[in-house]
């Protein structure tokens, strides 16, 4: 089953975790052998082989560089024309990749029903091979690279389609996730542009406070990219009912996350392990099934994975040996009641319902 993506860090697995993602997985796991720079070495579940294994031919993948002030504890870079910078080179990754037919950058709707068309075909024609271009939708994870609100009309030219305006920490435009308060004036601004070029809104890692005045001022389309239920998981970095409640209001979609510490309460990074916490991917859908019991429905729901963001098999389901392994939701949802149309609806069709709109 054809399955969109919302959220992949393709280019930071490239350009900082110095991946060659073009590479079978198995080979990508043995270059890291014995490298101990990151917790995660080795244990890797992403490959453009996997992905298409796994019928994945549309991802939202994204743009990722966050400025830190002197006396932040976060890792980052410590200007944001440098933060700046960092997102250009992976744009020139992205932009390689797409010379040797492994990528497609998908900025319009006849580009998308384009792409739709091409990969529906191979897969009923059981013709998903290599040389299938996996199509990704530009998002800037964060807008700290943004030097000025001038820079998102040159991303915008460079197809930049959906933005957040936080991540962790304190934010130029907006604090993230472990942070309090709420826009800044700059963010508001941004908004606004936003709006003027009808960008797509993503909703996630903001601050409580922040969600909230964001969705005042913005008036454009909006998703939660990667976002997990807070109620199941109680953790800011969640959404609360009432923040899922008002994204499906607005006619925007939930990414579910499997990151192991957003799926499962009192995950500790380092400690717990997905055997010890009998971890399967089943738990995501629990989250799924919140979200349709909190929006009546299943249309606002569907994967924003985050696989590889940061960690790989030590932090995720013990099911997931690959991202191609997301197909087994299929059967775990048909087994929990779920039709045809709600799984065409979570794997893809629920995403693609917001792109036709925006850019319609």
């Amino acid at each position: 089953m054809f399955l969109f993506d919302a959220h992949l860090d393709l280019a930071m697995n490239a350009m900082e975790w110095n991946r060659d993602l073009r590479q079978p997985l198995k080979s990508i796991r043995q270059r890291e052998t014995d490298w101990t720079d990151k917790p995660d070495r080795g244990r890797g579940v992403l490959s453009f082989s996997e992905m298409r294994s796994g019928q994945i031919g549309l991802c939202v993948a994204t743009q990722i560089a966050r400025y830190v002030k002197p006396e932040s504890r976060l890792s980052g870079w410590h200007s944001p024309e440098q933060a700046w910078a960092q997102t250009q080179g992976q744009l020139a990754w992205y932009r390689a990749m797409e010379s040797q037919g492994h990528l497609i950058q998908i900025k319009n709707i006849q580009q998308l029903n384009s792409h739709m068309t091409l990969w529906e075909k191979a897969i009923l024609q059981d013709q998903v091979d290599d040389s299938l271009p996996i199509g990704y939708i530009l998002s800037l994870e964060g807008a700290d690279s943004m030097v000025d609100i001038s820079y998102l009309e040159k991303s915008y030219s460079q197809g930049l389609r959906a933005l957040s305006l936080g991540h962790y920490g304190p934010g130029t435009y907006a604090p993230g996730t472990g942070a309090v308060g709420g826009l800044s004036p700059r963010g508001k601004d941004l908004l606004k542009e936003m709006d003027r070029l009808g960008m797509i809104l993503d909703l996630t890692h903001l601050s409580d406070q922040a969600f909230w005045e964001a969705l005042d001022i913005f008036q454009g389309p909006v998703w939660a990219s990667h976002c997990n239920c807070r109620t199941l998981v109680a953790h800011q970095r969640q959404l609360s009912d009432e923040q899922i409640r008002v994204i499906s209001d607005r006619g925007g979609v939930i990414g579910l996350v499997f990151d192991a510490w957003m799926m499962h309460s009192g995950w500790k990074r380092g400690e717990t392990t997905p055997e010890s916490a009998k971890l399967k991917l089943k738990r995501i859908v629990d989250h799924a099934d919140h979200i349709c019991q909190i929006t009546g429905n299943s249309s606002y729901v569907g994967i924003g994975s985050d696989l590889d963001g940061g960690y790989g098999t030590e932090q995720c389901p013990q099911d997931i040996d690959s991202i191609a392994d997301l197909q087994n939701l299929e059967k775990l949802m048909q087994s929990k009641g779920y039709s045809t149309k709600d799984i065409l609806g979570f794997f893809s069709r629920n995403f693609l319902n917001v792109l036709e709109k925006a850019w319609t």
